[in-house]
Formats: C-alpha cells, structure tokens, sequence
C-alpha cells in the first residue's frame, strides 16, 4: 500500500493520522481488516500522533487509548527491524550450518514479524511461541543442532520479550486465559479497536457502547435518534448513549448528503441557526429535499419521499442547526447539558430527569463548537471575545438558555452550560406524582396563592425553584392579571398565556453578561411594572437591587395581588440572611414576606442519586425586631421528613399562625373553613393522579387539563357559596368529580385515539 494514502494532520493541537479506507483490502475497520491495520502501524513507525481516523463516506475515529496500543505495536516493529529481523539474512549470519538446519524457522520469523505483526500481532505473539517450541523441539532431537538452536532461540526469546511488554498482548494473554482459547477470527481486535464514528460531514462524533459490560436501565427515541441509558459496573454515574441515525445510514445514502451538502453549502448561512418551525428553516428544508432527489436520480439511487424528508432533517440539523447537540437539547428528560474545555477531549455531560448526572456519548468538536459561537453572537447581537468572555443567551425554539464562557476567564477555551426548560409549565399535580410534594402540601400553597401571600422560594441551583414557582403561577385565579420579571427567560409565559391566562413578559439586563441594546436593570424594570396596573408580579429569581424596590412594593401594597419569586437559599433564615445582609433589604421589610417555601435534593440512605422534594413551608411572622431565629420570627407549618419520605402538617404550629388569622380577618372564614378549602384543592390535585395512574395517562396532568379542572372547582365553589351563603365541599367535590370523569378524562382519551390514529 502506497504511502499516499495516509496523511498526519493538525487538527488544534492533536496531531490525527488519517487513513483512506478503500475497500476491500484497506476498509473502514482496524479490528476487522488486517491489510488497514499494517498501514496504520507502518505510518506510526515514523509518526507521533494522538488519533487515527479512518476516512471514508463516514470516518471512524480512534482515540488515545487505542493509539497508544497501536503504537507500542509499532515501536516493537522499529526495533525488531533495527535489530535486521526484518532480513531474510538472519539465520545466514549464524553460520552455514544454522542456515542450512534452521532456514525453515528464519523465513518464517521473518514473515512473522515483517508481515503478521504489522497486521495481526496477536497471532503473530502466538507463532512465536510456536516457533520458539519447534526450535526447542528440533534442538532436542538433534543434540548436534544445539549451539545454532542455543543462538536462535536466544534471537526468538528477546523478540517474545519485546511482544510481551506491549499492552496489546498483555490484554490477549488475559483474555486468552479468561476464555479458555486462542481466538481464531479477529473478535479479540474488536474489543480493544472500538472507534467513534461520525460521517464525513458531522464535525463531532459518538462512542460506542461495549454493550456486553452494560446494563440497559432505558431506552426511548428523540425525534430521529434512539437514546439508550446504561448502568456500567465500574462508573458511579449513568451513561447516556445516543444513536442519531446519521451514523447508521447506508452508504448510498451518506454519498448522496455528502454531494447535496457540497452543492448547497454555499448557500448555507454561516452566522444564524434557523429556528425549528420557522419559516426560514422550512424553506431551507424544501431546497435540500429537492436538491437530493436530483442528486439521488443522477447517481440511480432509490429514495422514497419520506427517505428524502429524512436526510434533508439530517442534513438541516447539521448546517444550520445545533448539530449533534440538537438532538439533546430536544430531549426533555434531561435538565442541564454541560460542555467543558478543552472542546473535543472529553464528552458531553448532562443531569437527566429520572437517572441524574450522566456521561453521554456525544464529544462535540472544536470545529462545531466554534459554529455555534458564531451562530449565538448573531443571534444575540452581544460581544463574545476576550473583553467579553461570558455570552448568555436564550434558545427559545429549544426551550433552553446558554451560557458561553472562552479565555481569559476560562483559560483552557470555550465552555458550554445549557439550562433546559420544561416546554410546558408544570404542575402541582405532576409534582405530586413524582412525590416532590404532598397532596396537602399542594393544596395549602394553592390556597395561599389564591389568598394573595407573598412568597419566596427557595433552594440550591436545580432543587426545581423555578418549577414549582411556575406551577403555583397557574393556581392564581384567571380573572387577575400576571406581570412576570426574569433576565434568562425560564418561566414558560407563551404556554401560559395559551391556557387562559392574562400574563405579560418583562425581560430585564443579564447581571451576569450584560444585556441587549435597550434592556433595563431589573430593578427599573420592576418599578414599570407596578405602574402597570394592579397584577400578581412574579419575579424570576431575586437576586440584586431589585430586591429593595419589590420589598418596598410588598410594604406598601402596591403590588396589589400575590407577589412571588425564587431566591438561592436552604432555610428561611438563610433567605432572610441573603435579602437582608446581602441584598441590603431592612428587616422590617422583610417581614412583609408571608411564606418562604424550600426545595432541596435528597440523596436517600446516601444514595448517589438525588430527588426533588420540597422541604418546608415556613410562615414569616410579623412580631420580632432583629433575629428571626431567637424571637421566634419563623413558623414552620410543613417541614419534611426524609425516613418516611413525606412532607409533614405540624398541627401546634398552624394554631399560632398569624397568616392563618390574617386570612380568617381578611375573608370572614373560620378556621374550621380554611380548612376545609385546603383539604378540597388537595383532593383535586391528588384526584387527577390517580386517575392519570388507572388509566396510564400522563397528559392528564399538564397544564392543559390541570388549568381548566381547577377553573371548574373554582366556578363550581362559587356557585355553591352563591346559592348557600357558603360553599358546600362535599357537593362541590361530587359535581367536579363527575365532570372531571365525563369531560375532562373523555377529552384526553379521546385525543390520544386520534393521535394514534393519525400517527
């Protein structure tokens, strides 16, 4: 083989050999083709490199570990030929008479190590062994042969010792003693030699899974891709392996893209990703599909027109989409997407939903991360460089932000941290379901929404804050206005606004990296909004001046309706310590906080894995001066007890309540009647998971059914008290119930038929 066919590249600061696979003697395989094998360990002869790729219409890319195998393999072949083993001359230097005796055994030392060393050392090592007893043997029956034996063997025992300091063959050895035999194919290659593939046009790549040391804990599919969740022997966290189809395509197919990407690309535009649905990625869309299906007749391959669809998906994905990290970032089982310096060393990190912290398969490269940099500078209009190493950005089409960080404050280069939205808003039936909060402890919030408390919740970063926040928005009564503050834009405001609610989005400056030409500091922001009407304000995260304006607000009642925000903290005295000495709000201001609710995450018995739950619920009292703790300023109502699991009423404490009373003054309701009203919004809530666990419905609980079963209690309350005085819960939970089985659950299954139908 010509050394033409391989070139050393710089790739940043790796140096790649790459190989061009032309079947069928050099194919796309080191494991599996011999000839491929001998040109990769020919080229490391003579070069240091950190990856091997094999290029063809995909390329298979092979990483340190197995270069590292692959050159001391060669280093043994250096030496071995230094050493004139590659010389069929050898045996002739020991004289005529070992010539004439042993020249059998030289010419095939020579081919041993010339020819299957380079191509199969694993074989190679085994021959030699063969070899070393035939010479022993030879020597035992011929005693007169001993001295040109003694010599031979002396060569053949060195050349032994330098295969066995390879790391190739100590792993042979070890599988050869666990299975009990010789492999006779090239299965054991296959074990050492697994590459990450990636066709010619994706940047990055994915790993393979060594499926036999794996346990599957999942799989489900995202768009076109097929995600598997594994549980590895040795690894703490789990692994998150995604398959996107373009690196199973057949070859037909990849030489189709491959030529539609080069007559499209300059088309393609290089600064903006297209957003999904809109308008411009659609008609982007229709001239990759037309664009194949002219390429596929010229080349007489056969595409269907959902084949067409397919690749022009594929193709859009990786042009001006997010490439491979597009498929995770529409996988809504997973929280937070991480990608650390330097690019294309290590793999992408991710928390998911149900299996926490996970390795994914995914390594983006320099290259992809590069685009996307440009591509979130455009979209943004904001500055990424060296004075400006921070870039925060909302992905709207993707329900997610981004933060970028590069030199100098992020020394080894760029980094990613994407934070993912749930597309829908969640709700306190949902949150019941997964046992982040109980029945009662839903309805006694929901109550206080609709009492108009002011409230905080708190939590550490990824205690769910933010959700359960968003899920106590659609408990406030429709027939108010909502006002919502955020600087990274979280809280789903366009899906709220789709379920009925009146709600208006501010956007405020980004403390963090600046902001928009135009954007408002939060705390301006803020004093717009109380001049915007009477409205529940519900503020993203309080976290700087606009503390001070909120606080005065709540004081002063100019808020007018529910007040609600989340703020970093694990206790309500650490809330009150964080607005206080950090955020410069006077205590008694303070004090006009009504509740301060707690989320934390909960790794049971010490187990690695962690659950949402919602800690406390603690009342802010109104009659203490200076410290909350020493003069009795903090009621808890509900605290959570991690050994049943549960999120506990403390009854003694509810009776010195002075929400309670205040609630009792304000409405003209007993407390017998508060009551009574908790306990029948946390029968709703916990009715509706029921019946989504009879019937498997888990749609049951979004928003879209949630919202309107609560309106109905709503309404269905209101018309008891107006032909009662008072309302009658019994009656009122009767006539909802019927209506929820008879309407509302028809409704979901009846749309559920039709999708299934349709798909």
């Amino acid at each position: 083989m010509p050394e033409q066919q391989y070139e050393v590249r710089e790739v940043g600061e790796k140096r790649v050999l790459v190989v061009k696979a032309s079947p069928p003697t050099v194919g796309p395989s080191i494991a599996n083709y011999p000839e491929t094998m001998r040109v990769v360990v020919k080229a490391l002869m003579h070069n240091r490199v950190d990856a091997i790729v094999l290029s063809d219409v995909y390329e298979r890319y092979y990483d340190g570990k197995q270069v590292k195998l692959l050159q001391e393999v060669a280093l043994a072949a250096k030496k071995f030929k230094d050493a004139g083993l590659w010389s069929f001359s050898v045996v002739e230097n020991m004289g005529k008479e070992c010539a004439k005796v042993f020249k059998k055994e030289g010419t095939d030392l020579v081919k041993i190590l010339h020819d299957l060393w380079l191509s199969d050392p694993v074989a190679a090592y085994v021959q030699t062994l063969g070899l070393i007893k035939r010479v022993a043997a030879k020597a035992e029956a011929a005693p007169q042969y001993k001295e040109c034996a003694t010599k031979l063997l002396k060569i053949l025992k060195t050349v032994k010792a330098v295969m066995e300091s390879t790391a190739l063959i100590a792993k042979a050895k070890s599988y050869i003693l666990r299975v009990g035999k010789i492999p006779k194919d090239r299965s054991l290659y296959s074990l050492l030699f697994q590459p990450q593939l990636k066709p010619s046009f994706v940047e990055s790549r994915v790993l393979l899974a060594a499926e036999e040391d794996l346990e599957i804990l999942d799989q489900y599919s995202v768009l076109d891709a097929e995600v598997f969740i594994y549980k590895h022997p040795d690894q703490v966290e789990p692994l998150y392996y995604l398959v996107p189809p373009e690196f199973s395509l057949p070859e037909q197919q990849y030489v189709v893209m491959e030529k539609t990407k080069e007559l499209v690309s300059q088309y393609s535009p290089k600064s903006a990703i297209l957003m999904h649905g809109s308008p411009g990625r659609e008609q982007f869309l229709e001239i990759y599909e037309d664009t194949i299906r002219d390429v596929a007749k010229n080349l007489n391959v056969k595409l269907s027109s959902k084949d067409v669809r397919f690749l022009a998906n594929i193709l859009a994905r990786h042009t001006v989409g997010y490439g491979l990290l597009e498929l995770l970032l529409m996988d809504k089982r997973i929280t937070d997407i991480y990608v650390d310096a330097p690019l294309g060393s290590k793999p992408v990190y991710l928390v998911h939903s149900e299996y926490g912290q996970c390795q994914s398969n995914v390594v983006l490269s320099a290259d992809d991360a590069l685009s996307l940099v440009s591509k979130f500078r455009a979209m943004s209009g904001r500055p990424f460089d060296e004075s400006h190493p921070v870039l925060d950005y909302d992905l709207p089409d993707v329900s997610a932000r981004v933060a970028v960080i590069g030199p100098p404050l992020s020394p080894d280069g760029i980094a990613f941290a994407f934070r993912l939205h749930k597309p829908t808003p969640w709700t306190l039936p949902q949150f019941i379901d997964n046992n982040m909060i109980s029945p009662l402890g839903a309805g006694l919030l929901s109550f206080f929404i609709d009492s108009q408390a002011t409230m905080l919740v708190a939590g550490s970063r990824g205690a769910g804050k933010t959700s359960l926040m968003t899920s106590l928005i659609l408990e406030i009564p429709q027939n108010q206005r909502i006002l919502t503050q955020e600087d990274t834009l979280e809280i789903p405001v366009e899906e709220i606004s789709h379920l009925g609610f009146h709600i208006q989005r501010l956007k405020t400056k980004s403390p963090i990296a600046g902001g928009a030409s135009g954007e408002l500091p939060p705390e301006d922001a803020l004093r717009t909004a109380l001049r915007l009407g009477d409205s529940a304000i519900v503020i993203g995260e309080v976290r700087s001046k606009e503390a001070k304006v909120l606080y005065e607000a709540m004081r002063v009642g100019a808020a007018g309706s529910v007040v609600m925000g989340t703020i970093h903290g694990d206790s309500a005295y650490s809330v009150w310590d964080r607005v206080v000495n950090d955020l410069g709000v006077p205590t008694t201001s303070f004090k006009a906080t009504d509740l301060v609710v707690v989320n934390a995450p909960i790794r049971f018995a010490g187990s690695l894995r962690r659950h949402r739950r919602t800690v406390a619920i603690t009342e802010i009292r109104k009659h203490w001066n200076h410290d909350p703790v020493e003069e009795g300023g903090f009621l808890d109502l509900m605290r959570y007890a991690a050994k049943d699991d549960k999120l506990q009423l403390l009854e003694d404490n509810i009776k010195e309540s002075d929400l309670f009373s205040k609630v009792m003054e304000l409405r003209g309701l007993s407390y017998e009647q508060i009551w009574e009203e908790i306990n029948a919004r946390a029968f709703t809530k916990k009715y509706l998971v029921d019946l989504k666990r009879k019937h498997n419905v888990p749609e049951l609980l979004e928003g879209t059914y949630t919202v309107p079963a609560h309106n109905k209690f709503l309404l269905l309350k209101e018309k008891s008290i107006e032909e009662h005085g008072s309302p009658d819960y019994d009656s009122v939970l009767d006539e909802w119930k019927t209506w929820v089985e008879e309407v509302l659950l028809k409704r979901v299954l009846a749309r559920r038929e039709a999708h299934g139908k349709h798909t």
